[in-house]
C-alpha cells in the first residue's frame, strides 16, 4: 500500500451501522439530532472575536450553511471546495479515479475528506489572518494578539470538523446528506425571518419582514416601498410553485423483471437529473468568490474586485460581474423598464455564468457519483431488470439510458442553473437560488422518506430499489 492510500485509509470517520439498513424511525432520528446540533453550533459565538468583517455576507452565509461569527463559520465551504476541485481533477483527468470498483470508490472519498480536511485547516486561517474575523480591539498593539489568532484559527477549525463529521452522521445514518440538510435549515430559518421578522430595528421605518413592512408601508403612504416588497413575496411563490413542477418532471422507462413474465416497473429519470448538486456547487464558487474579494480587498489587494465600504455590495471587477443585480426592484424604485444598460449586462454575465457552470459540475457528478450509464445499467441488471423484448445484456441496457441520461444531464443543467439565477435577478426571499436550493433538498429528501417507508412496509422491493 502506497504512503497516500495509508493516509486517506486512516483518516478518522463517523462509523456506519452495522445492519445493512435502517429503520424509517432511525433515519429520522439520527437526521433530526444532527439538524438540532446544527442550530445550535451556529448560537455559539467565537470567544475573542472582535471585528466580524464577513457579518454583511447574510446572503452567502446561507448558501455555505453557515453563521459567521459562530463556531460554524466556515459552514460547508470547505466540504463543497474540496468537491468542486476534486472533481475537475477527476474530470479532466489530471487525477483519475476508477469510481467503478469499491476500491477506486474508497480512495475518491478518502482523497474528498483530506481535501476537506485541508480546506477546513487552510480557510480558517485565511479568514482570521486576512481580517475576515479579527480578534477584539483590547489585544491589538500587546503580546496576547497572535495567540488570540490561533485561538480563533482552532475555534473554526473545530466547528469545521464538526460539520465534516455532522455531514457524515447524516449520509451514514439519516436521509439524504448533510450538506443539503444544513443548506435547506438555513435557507428556511432565513425566508421565514425575512417574511414574518416584525420587530423593527433602531433608525428603521419599517420592520425586516416582508409582510409586516408591506402593510405599515400601505397604511404610511409608501407605495414604492409597499410594491417592493409585495414583488419579493410573489417572486418567492412562484419560484416555489415552479421548482416543485421542475423537481416533478420524469422520464419514465420501461422495465420488466426478467424471472416474473408480465410483470414490470416504470425506472424514473428525473429532468432535473442531478437534482440540486449543480446548484450547490456553482453557489458555493460564486460564495467563495466574493469571500475572497472581500478578503483580498482587505489586505490591500483587491484582485477579483472591491466592495462599498457602506453597503458591503461588490462594485467592481470579477466579483462585480458575479452578483445578480435585483431587477425587479430595481424597475419598481425607478418607475420604469430602462434602467440602465450595466444591470442588464450584469445579470446576464451572472445567467450565463450559473447555466455554464450548472451544466459542468452536472457532466463531472454523473461521472463521480455512479449515475451514468454503466452504473445504472448494472444496478438495474442486479435487480433482475431488463429491457422488455431484449435479451438481459447489460450492454443492450447501457445503450438504452444513454440515450437518455446525457440528454437529461445537460438539459437539467442548463434549466436548473437558469431557474436558479432568474430568481436570484427577481428578488425574491433570501434569494432565488437558497429558495430553489431549499425546495430541490426537501423534495429529495421527501423522496428519500417515500422510498423508505416503502421499504419498511414492503421488505421485497429492497431488492428491486437497491437497498
Amino acid at each position: 500500500m502506497s504512503l497516500w492510500q495509508t493516509i486517506i485509509s486512516n483518516l478518522p470517520e463517523v462509523e456506519g451501522p452495522t445492519q445493512k439498513t435502517l429503520s424509517f424511525r432511525e433515519k429520522l432520528k439520527w437526521t433530526a439530532i444532527v439538524l438540532v446540533i446544527f442550530f445550535i453550533l451556529g448560537l455559539m459565538p467565537l470567544f475573542g472575536l472582535g471585528i466580524n468583517a464577513l457579518q454583511r455576507f447574510e446572503t452567502l452565509s446561507i448558501i455555505l450553511g453557515a453563521e459567521f461569527g459562530s463556531l460554524i463559520s466556515l459552514g460547508i465551504g470547505p466540504i463543497v471546495t474540496a468537491s468542486i476541485v476534486l472533481q475537475l481533477l477527476n474530470g479532466s483527468g489530471i487525477w483519475k479515479f476508477d469510481l467503478a470498483t469499491p476500491e477506486g470508490k474508497k480512495g475518491f472519498q478518502g482523497t474528498q475528506k483530506f481535501f476537506s480536511l485541508f480546506f477546513i485547516i487552510f480557510e480558517s486561517a485565511i479568514y482570521v489572518m486576512l481580517g475576515g474575523l479579527a480578534p477584539a480591539e483590547q489585544f491589538k498593539g500587546t503580546g496576547f494578539y497572535f495567540q488570540m489568532q490561533l485561538i480563533l484559527i482552532f475555534q473554526l477549525f473545530l466547528g469545521g470538523l464538526l460539520i465534516l463529521f455532522l455531514d457524515e452522521v447524516v449520509s451514514k445514518w439519516g436521509f439524504g446528506s448533510g450538506i443539503s440538510l444544513f443548506i435547506a435549515a438555513n435557507v428556511s430559518k432565513s425566508i421565514f425571518l425575512q417574511a414574518f421578522n416584525w420587530i423593527t430595528p433602531p433608525g428603521s421605518s419599517y420592520p425586516p419582514g416582508a409582510i409586516p413592512a408591506f402593510f405599515v408601508s400601505l397604511v404610511s403612504g409608501d407605495v414604492t416601498t409597499a410594491l417592493i416588497m409585495v414583488s419579493a413575496v410573489i417572486a418567492t411563490i412562484l419560484v416555489f410553485v415552479i421548482a416543485v413542477y421542475v423537481q416533478s418532471m420524469k422520464v419514465e422507462i420501461p422495465l420488466s423483471f426478467g424471472m416474473v413474465r408480465g410483470q414490470g416497473i416504470r425506472w424514473p429519470l428525473s429532468f432535473i437529473y442531478t437534482s440540486n448538486i449543480p446548484v450547490i456547487l456553482v453557489a458555493a464558487l460564486i460564495a467563495n468568490f466574493q469571500l475572497w474579494g472581500r478578503l483580498l480587498q482587505n489586505t490591500g489587494f483587491p484582485l477579483l474586485g472591491t466592495f462599498s465600504t457602506s453597503t458591503g455590495q461588490p462594485i467592481s471587477g470579477f466579483v462585480y460581474w458575479l452578483q445578480g443585480p435585483n431587477i425587479i426592484q430595481s424597475i419598481v424604485t425607478q418607475h420604469t423598464l430602462f434602467i440602465g444598460v450595466a444591470p442588464y449586462l450584469q445579470a446576464f454575465f451572472y445567467m450565463f455564468f450559473f447555466i455554464l457552470g450548472s451544466v459542468v459540475f452536472s457532466i463531472f457528478w454523473v461521472q463521480t457519483a455512479g449515475m451514468d450509464a454503466k452504473s445504472q445499467a448494472k444496478q438495474m441488471i442486479s435487480s433482475g431488470l431488463q429491457i422488455p423484448g431484449f435479451r438481459k445484456d447489460e450492454r443492450v441496457l447501457e445503450r438504452l439510458l444513454n440515450r437518455y441520461i446525457w440528454p437529461l444531464t445537460i438539459m437539467g443543467g442548463i434549466a436548473v442553473g437558469f431557474l436558479a439565477s432568474l430568481a436570484d435577478l427577481t428578488g425574491a426571499l433570501s434569494r432565488g437560488t437558497g429558495i430553489l436550493l431549499a425546495v430541490m433538498i426537501i423534495y429529495k429528501l421527501y423522496e428519500d422518506i417515500a422510498r423508505q417507508h416503502m421499504m419498511d412496509m414492503n421488505p421485497m422491493m429492497r431488492k428491486f430499489m437497491g437497498g
